[in-house]
């Protein structure tokens, strides 16, 4: 009986230790928790969007790229993917699914043993929890306090409140936060465009993104997208014909980066970016979600960008050739050694090439291209090789040299030899579809073009130099020059003013004022 009584007693005491230490853990958690009720007012910032006189995207300005989009435009099957994906469960669990709790540990033991990846049994209310309350860190407090935070949350608001938070919150890769940003930056279309297969995708992409890119890992990025699929399937959300169609479709994500830069308008764009932001401030061009009509007229921006171009290579060549970007000492492994020299990303179709031979019999030279890079910003595997002909360097004579006292250029080219040889890096633009290349040289000069309505002032199209990726500098707007003859019209504009006529005789000559 004494050895039960002290079992007791023992007992007891550890009960008591148990239930204090219980209830410090729980004061230490309510006492740290953060603040909630703000989420009933949640305004996200929302990227800026610049918009060509037609309507066409222009730009996006943003630190987090995000469209806000309500719950209630969201459609069915997106909903259906991330709840089949994150959380089949949501409508029936209170914050926390002690289910899929108890479910994930069994997995996870088998798991274990198996080496796979260990399983999570998080909700989508404790991860509205994490992503707006807490930080990521892998630690004991941050989970009870997630759940403690999953359960208040699932009193103070519904559940499609919850949805919507997260749904616009979440970050998918890319860039993009929330899944309309995501859609449009994958796929280019708004939500209610998207297919099963789409809304699948995105709803692969939370737990990792990087692990499900479209174009690096793209065999995982299937595998992943066709599990969703099937879950979806599973639950009821598709039928199996569904799910059988989505899943054979292939993953086509488009190069919206590329997109925006079809117009040519960078430095257009650059300068409404500085304009706004003298106007309304950091936060409000980059989450302010504004949108931005411009005067830019697509059509005109191409045909200036392109035209001050051609007259800038033109003038350029006039001047001469001033010989290769470098000289490689030896061809071994020559592809690997011309993805090493940086470039401009906006000189396309020009590419960066080295001879490999001059052939004097045939008056070429044989040369080797860099490799392309991909979508994926890796360069391709693929080598590809080329030919210059003759007439693809005829303009390449000598420039003008001390010892010619820079009046003459060198003599007409009639030999390959005396413009290239083996080793040489240079810039080829492709004459055809032949392989058949012509030799480039990237100008030293620079210029820029600005088009005006006269009657608005409306700026049409601008261009502040050859390539903004080599050069951000705005020649049409940050340039100082001296106006020369340029400023003859302001002067004959004010004679007229002033009654003079197109038939008005003045005295051009020196003007003496004598003072008494």
């Amino acid at each position: 009986m004494k050895f039960l009584g002290n079992m007791a007693g023992v007992l007891v005491t550890l009960g008591a230790i148990g239930l204090f230490a219980f209830v410090l853990i729980l004061w230490r958690i309510n006492s740290g928790l953060p603040n909630y009720e703000h989420l009933a007012n949640y305004t996200p910032p929302v990227m800026s969007r610049a918009h060509a006189g037609n309507g066409s995207l222009i730009a996006e300005y943003a630190q987090e790229r995000r469209i806000f989009v309500p719950i209630d435009t969201a459609p069915k099957h997106l909903i259906d993917a991330f709840l089949a994906a994150e959380d089949k469960n949501f409508y029936d669990h209170v914050g926390i699914d002690f289910m899929g709790i108890l479910r994930a540990v069994f997995a996870n033991v088998v798991n274990v043993v198996s080496g796979r990846r260990l399983e999570g049994a998080s909700t989508i209310t404790q991860q509205v929890a994490k992503n707006f309350l807490l930080s990521s860190d892998v630690t004991l407090e941050r989970k009870l306090k997630e759940a403690v935070l999953a359960l208040r949350l699932e009193r103070t608001f519904t559940k499609e409140q919850l949805l919507e938070l997260y749904l616009n919150e979440i970050y998918l890769g890319l860039g993009s936060y929330g899944v309309a940003a995501a859609a449009l930056n994958y796929f280019e279309k708004p939500l209610s465009e998207l297919t099963i297969a789409e809304a699948a995708y995105l709803a692969a992409l939370p737990k990792a993104p990087n692990n499900y890119h479209p174009f690096r890992k793209r065999a995982r990025a299937i595998a992943r997208r066709n599990w969703v699929i099937g879950r979806m399937r599973d639950n009821g959300y598709v039928t199996d014909m569904q799910a059988r169609a989505a899943a054979a479709q292939d993953l086509v994500v488009a190069d919206r980066p590329a997109s925006l830069r079809r117009f040519n308008a960078e430095y257009f764009v650059e300068e409404v970016r500085r304009e706004v932001y003298a106007l309304y401030g950091e936060r409000q061009l980059y989450g302010g979600g504004l949108s931005i009509r411009t005067t830019l007229n697509t059509d005109f921006q191409k045909l200036a960008q392109q035209s001050l171009r051609n007259g800038i290579e033109d003038y350029d060549r006039r001047q001469g050739y001033r010989g290769p970007v470098a000289e490689l000492e030896t061809l071994e492994a020559w592809w690997e050694q011309l993805t090493e020299f940086p470039i401009a990303t906006d000189l396309a179709p020009w590419r960066l090439a080295v001879v490999l031979s001059v052939d004097e019999e045939a008056n070429q030279a044989n040369i080797g291209l860099r490799p392309r890079i991909t979508r994926a910003r890796r360069f391709e595997d693929r080598v590809d090789l080329g030919v210059i002909d003759l007439a693809g360097v005829k303009w390449a004579r000598a420039k003008p040299s001390p010892e010619n006292g820079y009046k003459i250029k060198g003599p007409r080219i009639k030999r390959m030899s005396q413009v290239l040889k083996t080793g040489d890096v240079i810039w080829v633009s492709e004459k055809g579809d032949d392989e058949i290349y012509a030799l480039k040289q990237l100008p030293e000069v620079n210029g820029a073009m600005v088009a005006l309505d006269p009657h608005t002032g409306r700026v049409l199209a601008m261009s502040g130099g050859y390539s903004f990726s080599s050069s951000e500098f705005n020649r049409a707007t940050q340039a100082s020059r001296q106006p020369g003859s340029a400023f003859k019209p302001f002067v004959y504009a004010a004679a007229l003013d002033s009654g003079f006529t197109p038939a008005s005789l003045v005295l051009d000559a020196p003007f003496v004022m004598e003072q008494g």
